[in-house]
């Protein structure tokens, strides 16, 4: 709750999110997620459309992992392949101290997930 209001996640939010229970070699725990849903979907449907993060330095020759590097130096990659639905509210999401992507980091994963499915 912030403000007196529930939070709601949003597009280009950085969240975490439970990835349990998994099933064959998908991810598993907690990890972070970019939020590609607008907040008005995920409040609505209770869903979250988004893209796992990881700091897993195997990711960065993957042509479909956007790199994110913090001013402190901190490294993650949002696996653009790995287009995901959660209920939101059942796996405890909470906000990442990240906050939000910044817009040209967004946009490059955007763009690496339409390149995959071509949706525009």
């Amino acid at each position: 709750m912030v403000g007196g209001k529930l939070w709601v996640p949003d597009r280009r939010d950085m969240i975490w999110i439970d990835f349990n229970p998994p099933i064959g070699q998908e991810m598993q725990d907690q990890h972070p997620v970019l939020v590609l849903s607008p907040k008005a979907f995920n409040e609505r449907t209770g869903i979250v459309i988004g893209l796992p993060m990881t700091h897993a330095g195997s990711n960065e020759t993957n042509p479909f992992a956007v790199k994110v590097t913090t001013a402190k130096g901190e490294v993650a990659y949002v696996l653009t392949h790995q287009p995901k639905t959660f209920d939101w509210r059942q796996r405890g999401a909470r906000s990442h101290p990240w906050k939000q992507l910044p817009a040209a980091l967004f946009a490059a994963a955007c763009e690496s997930l339409n390149g995959i499915i071509a949706i525009a």
